[in-house]
């Protein structure tokens, strides 16, 4: 398996509204002190926290791009 694409986390904007975790649990968890999705495993960089995923991922997470309310998860691939 490869890991071609990559997903992107605007944390800060995140209204924990725990639509993503519901989708893709594998992916993303809410984070109990703030509420906030945390994007599992991903580095921050700037005010981004960024993690490659597996191409098997990549459908699911579409589906939390599209559903994101605040639009602050991208994929790139």
């Amino acid at each position: 398996m490869s890991k071609n694409s990559k997903i992107i986390h605007q944390r800060s904007e995140c209204i924990g509204c725990g639509m993503c975790a519901s989708i893709a649990p594998q992916t993303w968890k809410i984070n109990e002190e703030d509420g906030k999705a945390d994007l599992i495993g991903a580095e921050k960089k700037g005010g981004l926290y960024i993690t490659e995923i597996f191409d098997c991922d990549l459908e699911t997470n579409k589906m939390v791009e599209d559903s994101c309310p605040m639009g602050v998860v991208k994929i790139e691939s």
